[in-house]
Protein backbone atom coordinates (compact mmCIF):
# COMPACT_ATOMS: atom_id res chain seq x y z
CA UNK A 1 0.00 0.00 0.00
CA UNK A 2 1.37 3.61 -0.53
CA UNK A 3 2.87 5.49 2.26
CA UNK A 4 -0.43 8.19 1.15
CA UNK A 5 -2.89 5.45 1.25
CA UNK A 6 -1.58 4.01 4.59
CA UNK A 7 -1.53 7.34 6.38
CA UNK A 8 -5.18 8.20 5.79
CA UNK A 9 -6.16 4.48 6.47
CA UNK A 10 -4.56 4.57 10.02
CA UNK A 11 -5.86 7.52 10.89
CA UNK A 12 -9.95 6.49 10.23
CA UNK A 13 -8.85 3.04 11.78
CA UNK A 14 -7.63 4.93 15.22
CA UNK A 15 -10.44 7.59 15.11
CA UNK A 16 -13.10 5.13 14.54
CA UNK A 17 -11.73 2.29 17.16
CA UNK A 18 -10.38 5.27 19.59
CA UNK A 19 -13.61 6.45 19.97
CA UNK A 20 -15.94 3.20 19.37
CA UNK A 21 -17.85 4.13 16.52
CA UNK A 22 -18.99 2.14 13.84
CA UNK A 23 -18.60 2.83 9.96
CA UNK A 24 -20.64 1.88 6.91
CA UNK A 25 -19.71 2.85 2.85
CA UNK A 26 -21.73 3.17 -0.35
CA UNK A 27 -19.61 3.53 -3.13
CA UNK A 28 -20.38 4.34 -7.01
CA UNK A 29 -17.58 6.00 -8.84
CA UNK A 30 -14.87 4.78 -6.23
CA UNK A 31 -16.27 0.89 -7.03
CA UNK A 32 -15.57 -0.68 -3.91
CA UNK A 33 -12.14 1.13 -3.33
CA UNK A 34 -13.26 2.60 -0.09
CA UNK A 35 -13.66 -0.29 0.98
CA UNK A 36 -10.71 -2.51 0.20
CA UNK A 37 -8.77 0.63 1.36
CA UNK A 38 -10.23 0.08 5.07
CA UNK A 39 -10.38 -3.33 4.84
CA UNK A 40 -6.54 -3.21 3.62
CA UNK A 41 -4.81 -3.26 7.66
CA UNK A 42 -6.48 -5.04 10.37
CA UNK A 43 -8.44 -4.66 13.15
CA UNK A 44 -11.30 -3.17 10.42
CA UNK A 45 -14.06 -5.62 11.84
CA UNK A 46 -14.10 -3.90 14.91
CA UNK A 47 -15.74 -0.92 13.15
CA UNK A 48 -15.99 -1.42 9.64
CA UNK A 49 -19.76 -2.57 9.06
CA UNK A 50 -20.62 -2.75 5.50
CA UNK A 51 -19.46 -1.70 1.85
CA UNK A 52 -22.05 -1.30 -1.05
CA UNK A 53 -21.41 -0.87 -4.29
CA UNK A 54 -24.34 1.02 -6.23
CA UNK A 55 -23.23 1.35 -9.45
CA UNK A 56 -26.17 1.37 -11.17
CA UNK A 57 -29.32 4.03 -11.17
CA UNK A 58 -31.69 0.50 -9.96
CA UNK A 59 -29.22 -0.35 -7.30
CA UNK A 60 -28.98 2.86 -6.17
CA UNK A 61 -32.85 2.72 -5.67
CA UNK A 62 -33.21 -1.18 -4.25
CA UNK A 63 -30.23 -1.17 -1.99
CA UNK A 64 -30.23 2.67 -0.84
CA UNK A 65 -33.30 3.84 -1.10
CA UNK A 66 -32.36 6.65 -3.80
CA UNK A 67 -36.27 7.84 -4.70
CA UNK A 68 -36.74 8.23 -8.46
CA UNK A 69 -37.66 12.10 -7.90
CA UNK A 70 -34.26 12.59 -6.35
CA UNK A 71 -32.50 10.86 -9.37
CA UNK A 72 -34.31 12.64 -12.31
CA UNK A 73 -34.54 15.95 -10.21
CA UNK A 74 -30.66 16.19 -9.42
CA UNK A 75 -28.82 13.47 -11.79
CA UNK A 76 -27.25 10.25 -9.78
CA UNK A 77 -24.18 12.84 -9.84
CA UNK A 78 -24.98 15.30 -7.25
CA UNK A 79 -24.91 16.35 -4.03
CA UNK A 80 -28.65 15.43 -3.00
CA UNK A 81 -27.56 11.40 -4.34
CA UNK A 82 -24.47 11.02 -2.02
CA UNK A 83 -26.45 11.97 1.15
CA UNK A 84 -29.38 10.01 0.44
CA UNK A 85 -27.08 7.32 -0.61
CA UNK A 86 -25.19 7.67 2.82
CA UNK A 87 -27.84 8.13 5.21
CA UNK A 88 -29.49 5.16 3.72
CA UNK A 89 -26.47 2.76 4.41
CA UNK A 90 -26.51 4.54 7.56
CA UNK A 91 -29.96 3.57 7.98
CA UNK A 92 -29.99 -0.25 6.66
CA UNK A 93 -27.07 -1.03 8.92
CA UNK A 94 -27.65 1.51 11.98
CA UNK A 95 -23.81 3.20 12.06
CA UNK A 96 -22.94 5.92 14.01
CA UNK A 97 -21.22 7.21 10.45
CA UNK A 98 -21.62 6.49 6.28
CA UNK A 99 -19.35 7.87 3.90
CA UNK A 100 -20.84 7.64 0.27
CA UNK A 101 -19.23 8.49 -3.32
CA UNK A 102 -21.19 9.61 -6.30
CA UNK A 103 -19.22 10.96 -9.58
CA UNK A 104 -18.22 10.92 -13.35
CA UNK A 105 -14.39 9.69 -13.41
CA UNK A 106 -14.70 10.03 -17.44
CA UNK A 107 -13.66 10.00 -19.72
CA UNK A 108 -16.72 11.63 -20.73
CA UNK A 109 -19.36 13.91 -19.85
CA UNK A 110 -22.04 12.07 -18.28
CA UNK A 111 -25.68 13.07 -17.86
CA UNK A 112 -24.14 16.74 -18.15
CA UNK A 113 -21.85 16.21 -15.46
CA UNK A 114 -18.40 16.91 -16.36
CA UNK A 115 -15.73 14.34 -15.83
CA UNK A 116 -13.55 14.41 -12.86
CA UNK A 117 -16.87 15.75 -10.85
CA UNK A 118 -17.75 13.66 -7.47
CA UNK A 119 -19.99 14.11 -4.43
CA UNK A 120 -18.84 13.15 -1.04
CA UNK A 121 -21.33 12.70 1.73
CA UNK A 122 -20.73 11.96 5.22
CA UNK A 123 -23.64 10.96 7.20
CA UNK A 124 -25.00 10.59 11.40
CA UNK A 125 -27.90 10.39 12.68
CA UNK A 126 -28.59 13.90 12.78
CA UNK A 127 -26.67 15.45 10.29
CA UNK A 128 -24.99 15.02 6.92
CA UNK A 129 -22.31 17.28 5.49
CA UNK A 130 -20.94 17.22 1.50
CA UNK A 131 -18.18 17.79 -0.20
CA UNK A 132 -17.67 18.66 -4.04
CA UNK A 133 -14.73 17.44 -6.15
CA UNK A 134 -13.16 18.36 -9.81
CA UNK A 135 -10.29 15.95 -10.22
CA UNK A 136 -8.12 16.31 -13.27
CA UNK A 137 -6.58 12.76 -14.01
CA UNK A 138 -7.68 9.72 -15.85
CA UNK A 139 -10.29 7.82 -14.62
CA UNK A 140 -7.59 5.76 -12.80
CA UNK A 141 -6.19 8.49 -10.79
CA UNK A 142 -9.37 10.14 -10.74
CA UNK A 143 -10.74 6.88 -9.02
CA UNK A 144 -7.88 6.97 -6.64
CA UNK A 145 -8.03 11.00 -5.82
CA UNK A 146 -12.07 10.30 -5.04
CA UNK A 147 -11.42 7.34 -2.32
CA UNK A 148 -8.91 9.33 -0.55
CA UNK A 149 -10.17 12.53 -0.59
CA UNK A 150 -13.18 10.16 0.61
CA UNK A 151 -11.36 9.19 3.45
CA UNK A 152 -9.53 12.51 4.46
CA UNK A 153 -13.32 14.10 4.54
CA UNK A 154 -14.52 11.26 6.79
CA UNK A 155 -11.73 11.56 9.13
CA UNK A 156 -12.30 15.88 9.35
CA UNK A 157 -15.58 15.20 10.36
CA UNK A 158 -15.11 12.76 13.11
CA UNK A 159 -12.54 14.62 14.48
CA UNK A 160 -14.33 17.96 14.55
CA UNK A 161 -17.53 15.98 16.23
CA UNK A 162 -15.66 15.49 19.25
Amino acid sequence: MKQEHLDVVQRVHKLFKDKGLSLAVAESCTGGLISHLITALPGASRFFQAGVVSYSEEAKKEILHVSSKTISQFGMVSEETAVVMADGVRSILNSDYALSTTGNLGPDVLDGKAKGLVFIAVCRKDKAVTQELHLEGDREENKEEAALSALRFLAEIVENDG
